[in-house]
């Protein structure tokens, strides 16, 4: 966890990096893949340091957010493959779940190893999608941190597992319509302008 002096410029890496990968997430995919690393690799190895200690957790932060960025960059296809999977998987438990059963395992593995190869056959369109509402949603925390909402702002600044929180703005409604508007208006222009005609290396 970092110290509340840290909230505010957490929150403007989260905005900043959130609205990167929303709007051009497949063009720098491994750029956005290297500062969604360092984030959640910097948050995991914090963690482990007391409030008290700044120093330690700012070597921490830094020493673990670097091997982060290194493992997301490298883990590329593999990433790609893990969104497949899980979409795979989570498709299986929806299909069996219509009708009042579990699925078995062998058919959750078929599930998820159909989506896995789904997601690297169709590896721009999961990468865009993905970036998009990913992206988005780590925008709309950050952002609503910065306008000084308690819940965003904690989440910004504190464990790795409280950092996309479904719903940063509990009570509300405008949260899911602003991700759901924001997530859209990402991917249409990755369509149409920053995804056109590149390719992920």
């Amino acid at each position: 966890m970092f110290p509340a002096s840290f909230q505010t410029p957490a929150a403007i890496v989260l905005l900043l990096g959130g609205l990167l990968s929303c709007f051009a997430g497949y063009r720098v995919f491994r750029v956005v893949l290297g500062i969604y690393g360092f984030i959640l690799g910097a948050l995991l190895a914090s963690s482990i340091m007391g409030t008290d200690q700044t120093g330690w957790m700012l070597v921490a932060a830094l020493v673990g957010g670097s091997i982060g960025a290194l493992i997301l960059i490298g883990a590329y296809f593999a990433g790609v493959a893990l969104i497949g999977a899980g979409i795979g998987a989570a498709a299986a438990h929806m299909l069996w779940a219509a009708f009042g059963d579990q699925p078995h395992i062998f058919m959750v593995i078929v599930f998820a190893v159909a989506g896995a190869l789904g997601a690297l056959a169709l590896q721009r369109y999961v990468i865009i999608v993905a970036t998009a509402f990913g992206g988005a949603q780590t925008a709309l925390v950050g952002g609503a941190a910065l306008m000084g909402n308690r819940d965003a702002a904690e989440a910004a600044s504190r464990a790795v597992y409280r950092v996309y929180p479904l719903d940063p703005v509990p009570g509300t409604l405008w949260d899911v319509g602003a991700w759901l508007a924001l997530g859209l208006i990402g991917l249409a222009v990755q369509l149409a302008v920053t995804a056109r005609g590149t390719k992920t290396k």
